[in-house]
């Protein structure tokens, strides 16, 4: 009787341990896959942001250094014309002090005429220095020396020789010796050619200081230029350049920090940000405007106006400080917009023109209006000019009005995101909204279509089995060591399918989650861009509107009227 072989059980732990930790490492390596996947998706949303986050404090860090060399070059710039010019100061103090003591004679006139002597010594070639000694000539009764000095005063500076003594002329009551004088300074001007001491003569008129017969004199003159001012082809085009470039300078960068989600989530941005700017420019030219024509004229004495007018010429820098005057005005622009160099380059280039040496009457009024810093004009200047422009301005400013009104961006876009959407009005958020949730629908679709069993893993389940039956038959068969190990590798291939399956169904769960929780923080985002969007062309529209107010108070204005209220006079000025 042949011996019955008995089989022993065989000890699977060993395998089923292996087993498990296969599946775990596969497990581990799936999470591992899911949450890399994830990053990137974050990633990808916040690169573009942090790039612009980035832009932004390289913009902030260059401004911030610019600033700072602007401040540390306003310094040097002001010493070296306090080292090169500093000593004119001394002497255009003197000039109306020299004036001033001899009203209340209290200082000797042998003092007057030392002082004014050792200035023409130590200030060779300055132009006020012998005009000072011929006004202590003049003070001391020394007709000749007064006359050589005249004489080199002219020489050196014609006009303002004359200016300054139309004006001295005027404060000692001399009207026929002022009107001569302003006479000599308007014979030789040419209307195309004005230079900025012109500006000395207009605030003398405007301020009502040169008398009846002067006055005019100066009326017919203005009236005469402007006439062949305007007879120029290209005139009016002209004047809207220079007008609107002038009202420009009033254009100041706003705070629209409350805006956050615009400037984060809107490409349109730059754009909504220049046109915003551009509104905001009606209530600045508004608030400028207003507060030269609400500023009443000073009740003074005549000689105290006079003095005045005399020290803004006196005191006006002459042509070899320009270089300097023109980088401290150009560094405090730099200083006033916080380190915008470019801006202020757009600037210093529109009030460039108050800088040189000639320019035509109608630039001399827009200087003396809208740059009365650099062409030292009084306010009683700037209402005059103001008024006698306002048909220039006012077509200047509806211009600027009509091209800040069509770079209104008629759509604004949208970018959350993989979600890229336009608004007009912010009204339509139910259907970006739709649009939103589509474009989700579809990524979680997507994604969940890309977990699933794979080719093998599908295979386990059937495969598994066929192997497990496989290893029961071989049990009765003379392969019983390796029916049972087919028996073990088909329940691990079956349990390694449910694995799989499970492991399939939690990451797309997981990524249900994730993109829904998307889904509701973006749309979140949405919603409030929208709202900005809302506000921002109520905000808008509302600063627009203000532009009505700036034409209503041209309108108002009358260079007649205007003229006769100054000197409390009937006096018109027809221009």
């Amino acid at each position: 009787m042949a011996e019955v072989t008995s089989i022993q059980p065989a000890d699977l732990r060993k395998i089923e341990h292996n087993l498990s930790a296969i599946h775990q490492k596969i497990q581990v390596v799936d999470e591992k896959v899911e949450v890399v996947g994830s990053s990137v998706s974050v990633v990808y949303d916040e690169v573009e942001s942090l790039a612009r986050e980035f832009h932004e404090f390289v913009d902030n860090q260059e401004r911030a250094n610019r600033l700072g060399q602007a401040e540390t070059r306003l310094v040097r710039i002001r010493q070296e014309l306090e080292q090169k010019y500093g000593h004119y100061d001394m002497v255009r103090r003197m000039a109306t002090g020299i004036l001033q003591a001899d009203d209340l004679a209290i200082v000797r006139q042998e003092t007057i005429s030392t002082m004014t002597e050792e200035v023409m010594v130590s200030t060779p070639n300055y132009w006020l220095a012998p005009c000072l000694v011929a006004l202590a000539a003049w003070i001391n009764d020394q007709p000749g020396m007064a006359e050589r000095a005249l004489r080199e005063g002219i020489r050196r500076n014609d006009e303002k020789t004359s200016l300054f003594f139309a004006l001295v002329c005027r404060r000692a009551d001399r009207k026929n010796a002022c009107l001569k004088w302003t006479q000599r300074y308007l014979a030789n001007q040419d209307e195309e050619k004005l230079d900025r001491k012109a500006i000395i003569i207009i605030d003398a008129f405007a301020s009502g200081l040169l008398g009846a017969d002067s006055e005019g004199m100066i009326s017919r003159q203005m009236a005469e230029w402007l006439e062949r001012l305007t007879e120029k082809p290209g005139f009016i085009e002209q004047q809207t350049k220079q007008w609107s470039d002038a009202i420009n300078l009033k254009r100041k960068p706003v705070d629209l920090d409350s805006y956050t989600y615009l400037r984060k989530y809107t490409k349109t941005w730059p754009e909504l940000q220049e046109v915003m700017e551009g509104a905001c420019l009606h209530a600045e030219l508004l608030a400028y405007f207003m507060a030269i024509f609400e500023q009443e004229p000073v009740n003074k004495a005549l000689k105290e106006q006079l003095d005045e007018i005399l020290t803004s010429l006196v005191t006006d820098f002459d042509e070899e400080e320009i270089p300097l005057r023109k980088e401290e005005r150009f560094e405090q622009f730099v200083v006033d917009l916080k380190g915008d160099e470019k801006r202020a380059k757009q600037d210093m280039e529109v009030e460039q023109t108050a800088f040189e040496e000639e320019k035509d009457f109608t630039q001399l009024l827009t200087d003396a209006s809208m740059k009365p810093e650099s062409s030292n004009a009084s306010v009683s200047t700037q209402k005059f000019a103001i008024s006698l422009s306002k048909e220039w301005i006012y077509n200047a400013y509806q211009d600027i009005v009509a091209q800040n009104r069509m770079k209104i961006p008629h759509e604004i876009v949208l970018q959350v995101g993989e979600f890229s959407g336009t608004t007009l009005d912010g009204q339509d958020e139910k259907s970006l909204l739709t649009r939103f949730n589509q474009l989700i629908d579809a990524q979680i679709q997507a994604a969940i279509a890309g977990e699933v069993l794979t080719g093998f893993q599908k295979f386990c389940l059937a495969g598994g089995a066929a192997v497990a039956l496989l290893g029961v038959l071989m049990l009765f068969g003379a392969y019983q060591v390796m029916g049972v190990i087919a028996i073990i590798a088909g329940i691990g291939m079956i349990v390694y399918y449910h694995s799989s399956k499970k492991q399939v169904e939690v990451n797309q769960q997981k990524i249900r989650i994730e993109l829904e929780a998307k889904r509701k923080n973006d749309s979140k985002i949405i919603r409030a861009v929208l709202a900005e969007v809302v506000d921002f062309r109520e905000e808008f529209a509302r600063k627009d509107g203000e532009s009505e107010q700036v034409l209503d108070f041209l309108e108002q204005l009358s260079p007649d009227q205007y003229i006769r209220r100054l000197s409390d006079s009937t006096r018109r000025i027809r221009v």
